[in-house]
């Protein structure tokens, strides 16, 4: 197991890894920008032995696959290349170091995370402690947008290893995430009869006020002892203001804790009945990623992950978050995973996003332990 003190000497080679990485700017709706990032991870691999595959993508940048060793039994780590950064944000905040901090567009999510998984791999190769399992990374492109073109490579690649490792932010104080939030989205469509607003109002069935009735059904289902959280962001309707409107749109972000939850969800979009005579309404629910829950695997993975970090010196603690990940998906395969090995810091999709530059040091020995010691 190599010690700490080793990648605190690397500390400023992770930084310019990073820097190199986020001035790059990749946000998920441009495969271009996604792409460029990936060339650079793909030749990173390669310069570490890996047998590099780009899983190509239509309209998402590609997918970039590097592997050392075959077969099943292996450990998957996984990170993504796209963030939520138009092109353009680096000419007002450029990448900096301020008072122990590396801020900038992209730097904590996560390209900070590529930078910590190849740095653990490049030490391991140089110092000794490779893994015997084989070992693959995974770099996505579409994490940022609900990982519709990733999700299949993300679950196959899942399914063959024994453990997989998420190069996402940890939580702000540090603990590896063993819990998140399921997410999702209801839609709810109400029609109506459009009519003159002041010639034949009586005519007309308002699209907007059956939607209203629903809207606040919809808030409702807000259970916060459950974990359960539904909240209507954006609404849509009619066509002018003198004419009865007879269409009307809502759709609202759904977050649950548990999978009973999400089936209370359906069971109310599937029961849904209009409240005004003549009108008719739909609600359509749609669980992009399953929660993660803290289970017996969870609680096991992260027990020995805890040992491996006791023997480096660390004293792992554990978190849970509302926000999602890829790491959702492979829980729900019922394959162990541990979330948030990425750095301390803050500001994940705000205008502070930043990590904490002396994080990078545990983060790395972190993951390298790990991947040299998982029994």
């Amino acid at each position: 197991m190599l010690p700490i003190e080793d990648f605190v000497q690397q500390t400023p080679a992770i930084v310019g890894l990073i820097r190199r990485l986020a001035e790059i700017e990749s946000p998920s709706t441009d495969k271009a920008a996604v792409d460029r990032v990936g060339a650079v991870v793909a030749e990173e691999l390669r310069r570490l032995g890996a047998a590099v595959a780009v899983d190509k993508q239509m309209t998402a940048g590609n997918n970039v696959v590097g592997r050392w060793g075959a077969g099943s039994g292996g450990i998957l780590l996984l990170c993504h290349m796209d963030t939520v950064w138009e092109v353009g944000t680096l000419a007002r905040r450029p990448v900096r170091v301020e008072d122990g901090r590396l801020y900038g567009p992209g730097v904590y999510d996560m390209k900070a995370g590529i930078a910590l998984a190849l740095t653990a791999l490049r030490m391991l190769r140089e110092r000794g402690g490779w893994p015997a399992r084989p070992v693959t990374v995974l770099c996505t492109s579409d994490e940022e947008t609900g990982s519709h073109g990733s999700r299949a490579l993300i679950e196959q690649l899942a399914r063959d290893a024994t453990l997989v490792l998420v190069l996402e932010p940890a939580t702000a104080t540090g603990a590896l995430k063993t819990a998140r939030k399921g997410t999702g989205e209801i839609e709810l469509v109400a029609r109506g009869r459009s009519a003159h607003a002041g010639v034949d109002h009586a005519l007309g069935r308002n699209a907007i006020e059956e939607l209203a009735h629903h809207i606040l059904a919809a808030q409702r289902l807000t259970d916060y002892a459950a974990g359960t959280t539904v909240s209507v962001g954006r609404v849509s309707g009619g066509t002018r203001t003198n004419v009865v409107p007879d269409a009307a749109r809502a759709e609202a972000d759904v977050r649950v804790a548990v999978p009973a939850e999400a089936e209370r969800l359906a069971r109310w979009a599937e029961s849904l009945q209009p409240v005004l005579e003549g009108a008719s309404v739909k609600a359509t629910l749609t669980i992009n990623r399953p929660p993660m829950v803290r289970d017996a695997t969870m609680m096991a993975t992260f027990g020995r992950a805890q040992e491996i970090g006791a023997r480096l010196g660390l004293d792992l603690t554990e978190g849970s978050t509302g926000g999602a990940s890829d790491a959702n998906f492979v829980a729900a395969l019922g394959v162990p995973v541990l979330d948030g090995l990425g750095p301390l810091g803050d500001g994940a999709h705000a205008e502070h996003e930043h990590l904490v530059i002396a994080s990078l040091a545990e983060r790395t020995a972190l993951l390298a332990a790990l991947l040299g010691e998982w029994p």
